[in-house]
């Protein structure tokens, strides 16, 4: 019983290296062994839990990734007092252990470095030091910012988006869902934010949604696979060239000001451990929303990693972070109900829903929301999902319904971050400048174009021709990762 994976521990001697017993591994599960197979062309490398191709891939023969030992820490006999122990008992200084770096010669410095056992690990929420509008923590993660009355507290709703912005899905937010018909109690247009990745993102769309005020935030510039490659094996130096890379793309090619990309999203929910976060408070972003918390009820409130986060890491080799960010914002994803089932983005919910269920199931979650603690009601999307007609029917009648709310806001993360710094009642809002509707005052060069340079550019990289749509001057290569200016 493990939460990794291994090979078949019978599997014929004479076939351990050939690709089809190498593409093969297993789940032991609550008793129960699930079977799993590597696409076409790659094998399974147990030690890092990852399909690869088959010629990075040199632990056929290995059966299971080796347990490693547990350090001693404290139980050691270390002379110096600010020294731990490692299993064999070398000793080491205590900011050693689970730094993300390999110090102990039996590696156990950083194979016990969960939450719950990181020797360095953030403590419980504080409240005698914990103070907006720099700190905020719930013990349980459901307590109001500012300790307001719930009636005067305003309903905030999130939006957002994951993917490319381009032509098959420009009409659904320019012409549908943000036309500006649609305003929130203050006549301001409803806003949502947009976590960006580069691939097939067309710059001169992501440069008019934010010339009309809606948030432009990162997802990284390759996404790319397999999944737990971004929770297990990227670096510190990997998440700056996805993560500050793709905000440098957006900067330089939709002229996105930089201080405004403050926000990220990572590809498939896999949080990154602390090497996310050491990287996001070294280049200054404000909050990830990637975290997925269990369902409950009331839901959470956003909180800082001032402390250990109040719920447990959700979802099948998940690593989040264990130490302290202090004054970094997690947007925590709260999962929608219908039924027996939850589902944290709403095209992971159960395929069989029509629109009728959909409508019902937005409805029940809002009210989830708003009848209880009021904590922002988020609504996570891939702009595919409304490619299915009932779905975009029920969605807008429910964005219809919920406007009519004298104390309904659909805002941006940013403007809940604001919020939350700074907690006044709904009858008070016109005080929060980000939260009133003045247009944005911009420079000449960062006003959108109307017709966008289309540029055919040669990746070497991916090694293929690439169209790349940007109001600014075409580059000389297709940018990527250590090339996102698309220098020559």
């Amino acid at each position: 019983e493990s939460s990794h994976f291994y090979r078949d521990p019978n599997r014929p001697v004479h076939k351990i290296w050939t690709n089809v017993e190498c593409s093969k591994y297993y789940l032991c599960l609550e008793g129960e062994v699930f079977h799993f197979k590597c696409s076409e062309g790659l094998n399974f490398d147990v030690i890092r839990q990852i399909c690869d191709f088959k010629q990075n891939v040199e632990n056929c023969h290995i059966t299971a990734e080796t347990p490693i030992p547990k350090p001693l820490l404290d139980k050691a006999t270390c002379t110096e007092l600010d020294h731990w122990g490692c299993a064999d008992g070398t000793c080491l200084p205590n900011e050693y252990f689970c730094d993300g770096s390999l110090d102990c010669p039996d590696e156990s410095d950083e194979g016990w470095c969960d939450v719950n056992n990181d020797p360095n690990a953030a403590g419980p929420c504080d409240l005698r030091y914990c103070r907006l509008p720099d700190c905020f923590c719930s013990k349980d993660g459901t307590h109001i910012p500012g300790f307001l009355d719930v009636r005067s507290v305003p309903q905030m709703i999130l939006l957002t988006f994951d993917g490319p912005v381009n032509f098959e899905n420009w009409e659904l937010f320019s012409q549908t869902l943000f036309k500006g018909n649609r305003r929130n109690p203050n006549n301001c247009p409803i806003k949502a934010t947009f976590f960006v990745p580069h691939s097939y993102t067309n710059y001169q769309y992501v440069q008019k949604l934010w010339n009309n005020g809606h948030e432009i935030a990162v997802q990284s510039v390759t996404q790319r696979s397999p999944e737990i490659w971004w929770s297990k094996n990227a670096t510190i130096e990997d998440w700056f060239d996805e993560m500050v890379g793709q905000a440098n793309i957006l900067n330089r090619f939709a002229s996105v000001r930089m201080e405004e990309i403050r926000g990220m999203r990572v590809p498939f929910l896999r949080v990154g451990w602390n090497r996310q976060f050491l990287m996001m408070k070294e280049f200054g972003f404000v909050y990830d929303s990637s975290m997925v918390a269990p369902f409950s009820n009331p839901p959470l409130w956003p909180y800082t990693l001032d402390y250990k986060m109040p719920h447990t890491c959700t979802g099948m080799q998940q690593n989040c972070p264990s130490r302290s960010y202090s004054g970094l914002w997690e947007l925590v994803i709260n999962q929608l109900e219908y039924g027996d089932y939850t589902c944290s983005m709403i095209d992971n919910c159960p395929v069989y829903l029509n629109g009728d269920d959909i409508y019902r199931m937005l409805t029940h979650n809002f009210k989830r929301h708003y009848l209880s603690n009021r904590a922002p009601f988020g609504l996570y999307f891939h702009a595919l999902w409304f490619k299915k007609t009932e779905y975009l029917n029920a969605f807008l009648k429910f964005l219809d319904d919920v406007k009519k709310f004298p104390d309904v806001y659909f805002v941006t993360n940013q403007q809940a971050i604001q919020w939350m710094r700074h907690p006044i009642a709904s009858n008070q809002l016109h005080q929060i400048e980000s939260w009133n509707c003045k247009p944005k005052k911009l420079e000449t060069h960062e006003l959108a174009c109307q017709i966008a340079n289309i540029c055919k550019l040669r990746s070497r990289v991916l090694q293929q021709d690439r169209y790349f749509h940007t109001c600014k001057e075409c580059p000389a290569q297709y940018p990527w990762i250590r090339n996102e200016f698309g220098l020559d």
